[in-house]
């Protein structure tokens, strides 16, 4: 028998079972590596764009609100549903078989995958532009898709490392990423002030539904990262607790997306331009400052897509597909070529990914739902490992009821797009409760709730 967090398991039961899918046996990251590691995921382009999707609507300060309190939901979902990872050391594939069963985790594992390799190849693409970009002003050598295709698989090569490979490159990136980032924004605000003057002075703003649409965007870019919350808190020592990590969180994503997102908006209010790589590689006005600065776009994507859109869906290949962990993440980064990022690379690409992440978090909000009433509320934080690894046990199938409610969630969401992650968690909890405690076909799913008999 194998300890795991006070936990029993049968080691029959992980026998055939991929090492990375087995409960944590290693905390290896300290509250400084774990915030690192956030603040360095976190470096989003789609920040970027979120931002530049927010000119002509809102002001500068209501913009930076917005942002503030899509970080702190962030930060608090994550530290909710990373709980459970933290306390078990399981990851979130293996989580979710309590909810949705272990044939079910498929549903809720493609809606969480699905976003994360489109944003892998966005994100990809963009740095890859910022990489030909540099070596175009360096050597005159201009060759994109040659580019991005070495780019991919030297992204792919780092997350074949876990765990151990992605906390060093994070910690190491952290102070070069916020070094950056301030000096981004001051060269925006100096070089373009009185631009950026002229199209914010006729904007009014607004405190209804278009605010509230703008949290959602910024809170839409990390709501994939928070389905997935256990496969980072699993890693994160024994004294990082659900307050201490909800702190962590927020210390790590809001400087980054506050400057990320005020970059977005006011490069794009001064020169019309939502492409980053574009707008620093004409207007930095020095060559050694243009070259780090697009260096910074390509590296900022490497510690975002390792992080955020490579390993949640792998461990999802891993557990429907029964695949080892290298091939998974190859798999990802071929199936990233395939969303053809160079065509959501355009003119109008910052309002297409708002009402794309807007669109996704109408269904990631109900899988959080269901996530949160099935841990906290029906097995009030109690688990065993034994009926979490059992694929022949009382999780065996499917649970009709985690369905049907991220089903119910999902259609309350669409009447009100703007606000979907919102909109769709009470409907879904309330549907999940009622759901387990009267369908017979989750009988076997009420093993370990409140409802067993």
């Amino acid at each position: 028998m194998s300890i795991v967090d006070n936990k029993v398991l049968d080691p029959k039961l992980v026998a055939n079972v991929d090492a990375d899918l087995q409960p944590t046996k290693k905390r290896i990251m300290g509250s400084v590596s774990y915030a690192a590691s956030f603040m360095g995921g976190c470096v989003s382009i789609g920040t970027f764009s979120m931002g530049a999707a927010l000119i002509g609507t809102l002001t500068v300060t209501q913009a930076i609100i917005a942002m503030c309190i899509g970080c702190i939901v962030i930060a608090v979902a994550l530290a909710i549903v990373g709980e459970c990872g933290h306390e078990y050391g399981i990851p979130f594939t293996v989580q979710l078989r309590s909810s949705f069963g272990t044939t079910g985790v498929k549903i809720p594992g493609v809606l969480r995958g699905l976003p994360a390799i489109v944003w892998f190849g966005y994100q990809s693409w963009v740095g890859a532009g910022a990489i030909n970009s540099c070596l175009k002003i360096l050597f005159g050598f201009d060759n994109l898709p040659v580019i991005y295709a070495l780019f991919t698989i030297l992204q792919v090569a780092l997350a074949i490392k876990g765990f151990e490979g992605i906390k060093w490159m994070e910690n190491i990136s952290c102070i070069f990423i916020i070094g950056i980032l301030i000096y981004m924004l001051y060269v925006v605000n100096t070089k373009f002030s009185s631009e950026i003057g002229n199209v914010f002075s006729g904007i009014k703003g607004t405190w209804g539904m278009p605010f509230w649409a703008a949290t959602t965007s910024f809170l839409g870019i990390y709501s994939t990262m928070i389905i997935n919350a256990s496969d980072y808190s699993r890693n994160a020592t024994d004294d990082i607790k659900p307050a201490k990590a909800a702190s962590i969180y927020t210390v790590a994503i809001l400087p980054v997306t506050l400057f990320m997102g005020l970059i977005g908006l006011l490069v794009t209010a001064a020169t019309g331009n939502s492409d980053p790589v574009e707008v620093f590689s004409t207007t930095m006005g020095s060559k050694f400052l243009t070259i780090l600065t697009l260096l910074f776009i390509a590296f900022a994507q490497v510690t975002t897509n390792v992080l955020n859109n490579i390993v949640p869906p792998a461990y999802v290949l891993m557990e429907s597909f029964k695949v080892k962990w290298t091939h998974a993440t190859i798999l990802v980064g071929v199936l990233s070529a395939c969303v053809m990022p160079w065509k959501l690379v355009t003119a109008d690409s910052a309002a297409g990914l708002s009402l794309f992440t807007q669109f996704y978090s109408a269904f990631l909000g109900p899988i959080f739902a269901v996530m949160a009433v099935d841990f906290f509320i029906l097995r009030k934080k109690k688990l065993d490992l034994n009926d979490m690894y059992d694929k022949e046990g009382c999780f065996k199938g499917i649970n009709w009821a985690a369905v049907i409610a991220i089903i119910v969630g999902s259609i309350c969401s669409v009447f009100v797009m703007q606000l979907s992650w919102y909109v769709s968690l009470i409907p879904t909890g309330v549907v999940y409760y009622f759901l387990m405690k009267t369908m017979k076909s989750s009988k076997g799913f009420r093993k370990g709730t409140i409802f067993e008999d």
